[in-house]
């Protein structure tokens, strides 16, 4: 299938708190219920439309040990979007949230869409952590928030299509140069619409009146 754009992104987290299931559930609409430790980085691609554009994205799924640091950071550099994920019903994986959203920011670009995501909200009853918590660190990081279920698939498109929004708006408004080799982004083959970010002085007018 030939698309307008290609976005990279990277799901980070602590180990366990769905970040393999979050991508099964997106490529393709299943769960596994089996609790398997990522190796390393796995991989998997999915097309989408948002804003009349056809985006794939290459999702890249990161081990959340400490023993695999050292290659999820080479993941980091070349990335336009970021899931920091973390799991509802563990206080813990919420309090590791920062210092993923400071390694990310670290290692890589700076035009990086970062959003957060509280998995596992079908276990309500387990619950240890509010949405109201996980809305107020995604204020003060400056980073999207929303909340899903890898189980139920509640809300995990929703996770990509919110955050390639906000890197196509980067895009229209240039703060995203596509020469950059480390943007994330590259330009597929569908000419049709490929070059509707090219002329978007009228989109930065209102991106920058907005709000």
């Amino acid at each position: 299938m030939s698309y307008d754009f290609l976005f990279k992104y990277i799901i980070i987290g602590d180990s366990g708190v769905g970040k393999s299931c979050l991508l099964l559930q997106l490529l393709d609409k299943r769960f596994r219920q089996k609790h398997e430790v990522t190796i390393g980085v796995e991989f998997g691609a999915k097309p989408i439309e948002v804003d009349d554009l056809n985006i794939k994205l290459q999702v890249w799924d990161t081990a959340g040990q400490e023993a695999f640091k050292s290659i999820t950071r080479t993941y980091y550099r070349s990335a336009a979007g970021a899931l920091i994920v973390y799991d509802v019903t563990k206080r813990e994986s919420f309090n590791s949230v920062q210092t993923w959203i400071e390694e990310a920011r670290q290692n890589g670009n700076q035009t990086m869409s970062m959003i957060l995501v509280g998995n596992k909200t079908d276990l309500e009853s387990m619950r240890e952590v509010t949405t109201e918590e996980g809305k107020q660190l995604a204020k003060q990081q400056n980073i999207l928030f929303i909340e899903a279920s890898a189980k139920t698939g509640d809300h995990i498109d929703d996770a990509f299509i919110i955050s390639a929004k906000e890197i196509i708006q980067k895009l229209k408004s240039k703060q995203i140069d596509l020469r950059d080799e480390n943007c994330g982004i590259k330009k597929g083959a569908n000419t049709q619409n490929k070059n509707t970010l090219q002329n978007s002085d009228d989109d930065k007018k209102q991106l920058n009146s907005c709000c």
